[in-house]
């Protein structure tokens, strides 16, 4: 096929019905399942089974399947089973180095979408093949716009079954004081820019009808304390203003089927002087840890105003000047 992507069409025998829906799953949920974490397209009539994507991708993607059917001779898969095999299976890693900068297309209401050079189509790429990924940069480099536009695009196609956007409410700074209102009207002003994303992508009245039957669920990083978040796409933005400890609790949140994409921007951090930042921390401990991918960008990768880039350069200019330690 073109653009890069493979189509490959097999057969999984012996044919049996039941085998088939175990490992389909209720509503193809596992194939879905498949799907977002190889990066690919599958789609099957009875045993026969046709899979789309990057070469390596889709030949891994047929291997797991026909391991899979295997399994179902004797067993009964679930979703937990499913990212198991593919976790011990070591075959994520394999397609995540195989082509580290494959283009990804992304469709919403608006229009397609795409990486702006190469640091956010390797960005997108690591989003569609790890189950956590993170984006570090300075501001108007695309982080939380393309991950509201990947989670948007994988709830449309039911590869996940709820949207949660995520921020710190740290005060920028600033001294807000007395928030009238209720707690949602509280919260709310923290949560603005992912609104507008979400508008963007979806149209006000349809963010508005997801929100009232809690398929997208806006929120403090504080309301997601014990939680287990299953089949979920999770956002957390502005993570430079969370404690190491808020960061570990928000990761370890994740369940099954479930995507995390953590964004911020280690140099506009707003936590009180002593509080070291879970997102400057997290790059320390987890660069390396399977499954997590990290995408950093610098002032190149600006999409806004050309002024802007260049107020990024020179900020990080004199802050490479100071001996000012990094929380």
């Amino acid at each position: 096929m073109t653009n890069g992507l493979h189509q490959r069409d097999f057969s999984l025998e012996p044919e049996d019905n039941a085998r088939l829906s175990n490992l389909c799953g209720p509503f193809d949920e596992h194939l879905r399942q498949i799907e977002l974490r190889l990066g690919v397209e599958i789609n099957h009539r009875g045993a026969l089974f046709q899979v789309i994507g990057e070469e390596t991708a889709s030949r891994a993607a047929e291997k797991v399947l026909r391991a899979l059917y295997g399994v179902t001779e004797s067993e009964s898969l679930n979703g937990a089973k499913i990212n198991l095999h593919l976790a011990e299976s070591g075959i994520e890693a394999i397609v995540a180095d195989a082509d580290g900068t494959q283009e990804v297309t992304i469709r919403v209401k608006r229009g397609v979408i795409k990486g702006r050079g190469p640091n956010q189509a390797r960005y997108l790429h690591a989003i569609t093949t790890h189950d956590i990924s993170f984006g570090v940069g300075p501001a108007g480099t695309g982080k939380t716009y393309l991950a509201v536009a990947s989670a948007v695009e994988a709830l449309e196609a039911n590869r996940v079954q709820r949207l949660l956007l995520v921020r710190p409410a740290v005060e920028a700074g600033e001294k807000l004081g007395f928030l009238p209102g209720d707690l949602s009207q509280k919260v709310d002003p923290y949560l603005r820019p992912l609104y507008d994303a979400l508008y963007e992508m979806l149209g006000f009245e349809k963010v508005a009808k997801l929100i009232e039957r809690n398929v997208i669920e806006i929120a403090p990083l504080a309301y997601m304390r014990g939680r287990t978040l299953n089949d979920s796409y999770v956002i957390l933005d502005e993570a430079q203003n969370t404690t190491v400890e808020q960061m570990k609790m928000f990761l370890t949140r994740i369940g099954f089927g479930s995507v995390a994409v953590i964004t911020g921007d280690v140099s506009q951090v707003d936590l009180p002087r002593h509080v070291r930042s879970g997102l400057r921390h997290a790059v320390e401990v987890l660069r390396g840890v399977d499954g997590i991918s990290f995408t950093f960008f610098t002032s190149r990768d600006v999409v806004r105003h050309p002024l802007v880039a260049k107020i990024v350069r020179a900020y990080e200019a004199f802050e490479q000047a100071s001996d000012e330690p990094p929380r």
